[in-house]
């Protein structure tokens, strides 16, 4: 059985646009041509599309997808690889929900009890399984930059990947200390975190000021790593990116 373009485009919800784009990188090529232009696809065509569909979820690039789809001999072992992988995202979802399952109980106690503090959570490591470079995705308009965090990402070991991890959210707790004791964003203390902060982003690569600001607007603009941020001290997003634009404009500029 084949389905034209339009078909899948529905089944699917990946656009027919998309789909020719796919085809023509060599990610979904069709089945076939029909003599009308029409292309054909059948199942084969269907299961690599979901099988671009999961890794697109996980955050992969298409460079990289149509790597591990070029590499893939078994299509059953590639689909286990995938699900590992589904699984692996969802328990890093769930410690999540659960570090702000945890502020979020936090704060109504200190509500009852009559106390207005900025309570900030410790997790050991909130940034566990989480690369660098997949923070740096959702920086759009800044190619070069996240290309360059993407490179050295995957040159870590795995030590060093863990590392890295612990050492954001170490940094991610100290700003929320000194946001907890009334510190202003621009005050030196503050700025030196900021400061360790951009020296880490700099062994990949130094970014501009321009650059820098659109760092600290993702803190607040984007839902995911706001609800990151929020879950060690509430209103550290918007003081993270107020400190980001004080060092942009007395350091970057």
């Amino acid at each position: 059985m084949a389905w034209v373009i339009g078909d899948v485009a529905r089944m699917s919800g990946v656009t027919a646009r998309a789909l020719r784009h796919y085809g023509e990188i060599g990610l979904v090529p069709p089945a076939w041509v029909g003599a009308n232009g029409r292309r054909y696809y059948e199942e084969r065509q269907l299961l690599r599309l979901q099988q671009v569909l999961v890794l697109r979820e996980l955050g992969l690039g298409l460079a990289e997808i149509g790597q591990i789809l070029a590499a893939q001999v078994d299509e059953v072992e590639a689909l286990r690889g995938h699900r590992r992988r589904l699984l692996a995202e969802r328990d890093r979802l769930n410690a999540l929900a659960g570090v702000v399952t945890r502020t979020i109980n936090e704060l109504e106690q200190s509500r009852k009890e009559g106390t207005d503090m900025i309570t900030i959570s410790r997790p050991e490591n909130l940034f566990e399984g989480v690369r660098s470079a997949q923070c740096m995705k959702v920086l759009h308009g800044f190619p070069e930059l996240v290309g360059a965090v993407e490179g050295r990402a995957s040159a870590l070991s795995e030590a060093e990947r863990e590392a890295d991890e612990r050492e954001r959210t170490a940094q991610m707790v100290r700003l929320a200390e000194l946001l907890a004791a009334g510190v202003p964003a621009g005050a030196d203390a503050v700025q030196a975190e900021v400061d360790a902060q951009y020296r880490t982003l700099a062994r990949s690569r130094a970014a501009n000021a321009e650059e820098y600001r659109a760092i600290g607007r993702t803190c607040v603009e984007n839902e995911h790593w706001q609800a990151v941020y929020e879950a060690i001290a509430p209103g550290l997003a918007a003081y993270q990116r107020a400190a980001i634009d004080a060092y942009a404009a007395t350091r970057l500029s």
